[in-house]
């Protein structure tokens, strides 16, 4: 799978078919899930929490099996399953959010003259 090709939906089926698979549905509650994704986010501080700024810049371009690439794909993974089990469209939910904070937060003007 490639991001430049990869829908949403597809990811969430991948996760999905995983979780059906290993009969996991019972466990997937909305505050199971909410939960999953703070302490998978907590373990991806981790890496950063001693870092300089300069250093994590350094970090860029991470293999996909790293310790950084893994807890970032469980993050991921966690909200596509409390997407699919709340049923919100994540790309509607993020460009309805971007909208709002295009309003928040307006882009300076150019300037003239």
């Amino acid at each position: 799978m490639d991001e430049r090709e990869t829908t949403i939906l597809q990811l969430r089926n991948l996760v999905a078919q995983f979780v059906r698979e290993r009969d996991w549905e019972r466990f997937h509650t909305p505050k199971n899930l909410a939960s999953s994704i703070a302490i998978e986010t907590a373990e991806l501080m981790e890496h950063f929490q001693w870092l300089s700024a300069e250093e994590s810049q350094a970090l860029r371009g991470q293999a996909l099996d790293s310790p950084i690439a893994q807890e970032m794909a469980d993050v991921l993974a966690y909200l596509l399953s409390l997407a699919t089990v709340l049923e919100v469209d994540l790309a509607a939910a993020l460009e309805s959010k971007m909208e709002r904070n295009r309003r928040k937060y307006p882009a300076p003007s150019p300037p003239t003259g």
